[in-house]
Order: structure tokens, then C-alpha cells, then sequence
């Protein structure tokens, strides 16, 4: 159930959710039940796949933006889009960071960003991330 949890945040904390997957696998190591290299896959694999979630978004996303319930203004939009269209897919390297790493992934998809290369990136993304709380826990813990 734990492991099910893990992969259910980092899921969704991929998403536009306001979720900490982090919290979640740290709570996992901490209690020494699981080997470290499942935790981190599961949280990747859900994290990534969450993603992926909003690039898909992201490309059937024109037909909603002018409707009164969207939640993105127009101005936000295209701030995005400028952004993604300065620095390119390689801006998904930073698709881990909180506030802007789930835009960033939904504007790929806008932006009809090659679904293989926005995969490899975000891979490299998120299993970083979660690596890099592995390695200050080993240090702090």
C-alpha cells in the first residue's frame, strides 16, 4: 500500500496538483522497509508518467483556452510559450523544479514538442531529482 501511495504522489504531483512526492519517499526511507532502488523507480515511473499526462494536455489544450472556466489567462499562456520558445526542449531538463516544472511539460505539449525527446528529458529530470533526495538523505540521515 505504501509503494501504491508513493507512485499515486509522485503522480500527481506531476500534474498541475499541489502534491509532495518528496515527503512521501522520504517517509519510505526513513523506515528502511523497501529497497531504495524500487522507491526510486516507483516515484519516477509515476512522477514521469504524470508528466507525460500534461504534455498529452498540453497538445489538446487550444480547443479549451478560450472558454470562461480555464485556468490559464491568455497573458499567462503566451508567457509560457515565449519562455518555452527561448530556451527549447532543453528548458524540460527543468521540468523537476517546483512552480514551473509542471508548466513547462504542458507547454511541450502546446507546443507539439517530439514526444521521444520530451520523454528522454523528463526522464533524466525526475529520476535526477529523486536521486539527489536519496543522496542528501544518505548524508543527513
Amino acid at each position: 500500500m505504501s509503494l501504491f501511495l508513493l507512485f499515486l504522489c509522485a503522480f500527481g504531483a506531476a500534474t498541475l496538483l499541489p502534491l509532495q512526492s518528496e515527503a512521501v519517499l522520504l517517509g519510505l526511507l526513513i523506515q528502511h522497509s523497501y529497497a531504495v532502488g524500487w522507491l526510486i523507480a516507483i516515484a519516477s515511473v509515476g512522477n514521469i508518467l504524470g508528466s507525460c499526462v500534461n504534455w498529452y494536455l498540453g497538445l489538446k489544450i487550444e480547443q479549451f483556452k478560450n472558454k470562461k472556466w480555464f485556468p490559464v489567462s491568455a497573458q499567462k499562456m503566451q508567457q509560457a510559450q515565449d519562455f518555452y520558445q527561448k530556451y527549447g526542449y532543453w528548458s524540460l531538463l527543468l521540468s523537476w523544479t517546483p512552480i514551473i516544472g509542471d508548466p513547462i511539460t504542458l507547454i511541450a505539449g502546446l507546443l507539439k514538442e517530439n514526444f521521444w525527446r520530451f520523454l528522454v528529458l523528463v526522464s533524466v529530470a525526475k529520476i535526477g531529482r529523486y536521486l539527489c533526495v536519496y543522496l542528501i538523505f544518505i548524508n543527513v540521515f
